[in-house]
């Protein structure tokens, strides 16, 4: 993974200053418009203009199924991975309809799944296996799965900067997905399970409660607290969350704008800021889920997401409700009045 000694971009100081300035003489009290003034200027120094705009979006979701669906911890079978695969291409999924509101590109990839499509216009195959093992009894990934997995999440930005890409979103799906999300989060942040485990797709309070015994027996299996930040994502996570973290280190270094998703992409950003520290200088993060511990995640980073919509869906949608109200910051960073154009005096 050569690939990923390449420095992350900076963010250039000037153009953040120059943009700063601006904000400071449009018509309007100083920060008066809150968390819009902050996207604008984001957006206008990673583009080095005053006149930004988000009008490339590229989407892309990664598939995959999970061995720790063995352990009984999702309310819903496998096949579903499957099916949510062929309703993507078939443009049904909320991702499908959101991506065709903001013209946005979306591309599914198939990184193993139990029940196997086949070929399906609109996927792009990149099978690394059926899915990958059970981590209640051995590492979730090999060496060779995870950087095929990361490897992924590079090929997918690569694609999105080809196009002409102005901000990127990566998506997921995948049964059993917030469980390694979960026991990722728990890792890294030295949580327990019985703190992070949630719902998921919709299991009770018994189901929960299994959830996160089946969570806690593999930390302790593999001596979570004992592994380097890579180890902790090969043991853990999946295929799709290999990709995502891949994807945003690879973004970073490209000096690619990200939008965070919900709580399986927060993991994987986590990932990914442990990974590659200075990443998340590119990352946004859209919106906060009602998955239980997504709250925790986004508080151990100190940072604090633009929506709460009490949204659970994953497949990048929480990231696409969240661009209009990125794209309406750049429209008042580039097109408002500045005092002077205006001839509104200031004050004193």
């Amino acid at each position: 993974m050569k690939w990923i000694e390449q420095d992350i971009k900076p963010v250039s100081q000037q153009a953040i200053d120059a943009a700063r300035e601006r904000q400071a003489i449009l018509t309007k009290p100083p920060g008066s418009l809150g968390k819009l003034e902050t996207l604008g200027i984001f957006f206008s120094a990673v583009q080095q203009t005053q006149h930004p705009v988000v009008d490339k979006v590229h989407i892309s979701v990664f598939a995959a199924d999970h061995g720790i669906a063995e352990e009984n911890v999702s309310a819903f079978p496998q096949v579903v991975t499957s099916e949510m695969i062929k309703n993507f291409a078939r443009g049904g999924a909320a991702i499908s309809v959101l991506a065709k509101q903001l013209g946005a590109v979306l591309e599914v990839i198939d990184l193993g799944t139990v029940v196997d499509t086949g070929e399906l216009d609109g996927v792009i195959r990149h099978r690394i296996a059926a899915s990958s093992s059970n981590f209640a009894r051995q590492a979730a990934m090999d060496e060779a799965q995870l950087q095929q997995g990361m490897q992924a999440g590079v090929d997918a930005v690569q694609r999105a900067i080809s196009s002409g890409a102005r901000v990127y979103i990566g998506g997921d799906m995948g049964i059993a997905n917030t469980t390694s999300a979960t026991a990722l989060a728990c890792a890294y942040l030295g949580k327990t399970a019985a703190e992070l485990a949630g719902p998921g797709t919709g299991l009770d309070e018994q189901g929960v409660s299994h959830k996160a015994e089946v969570i806690a027996k593999a930390l302790a299996l593999h001596k979570a607290d004992s592994l380097d930040d890579i180890s902790i994502l090969r043991y853990f996570g999946g295929f799709e969350i290999a990709a995502l973290c891949g994807a945003y280190i690879h973004a970073a270094q490209q000096g690619l704008p990200v939008i965070i998703d919900g709580f399986i992409a927060t993991a994987a950003s986590l990932a990914a800021r442990r990974i590659k520290p200075g990443c998340q200088e590119w990352f946004i993060y859209a919106h906060q889920s009602h998955e239980q511990g997504h709250a925790t995640l986004l508080a151990a980073m100190g940072v604090e997401p633009l929506l709460n919509l009490n949204m659970r869906l994953g497949e990048g949608s929480g990231a696409a409700v969240a661009v209009p109200l990125i794209q309406q910051a750049c429209a008042l960073h580039a097109e408002m009045a500045t005092f002077a154009e205006a001839g509104v005096s200031t004050s004193d």
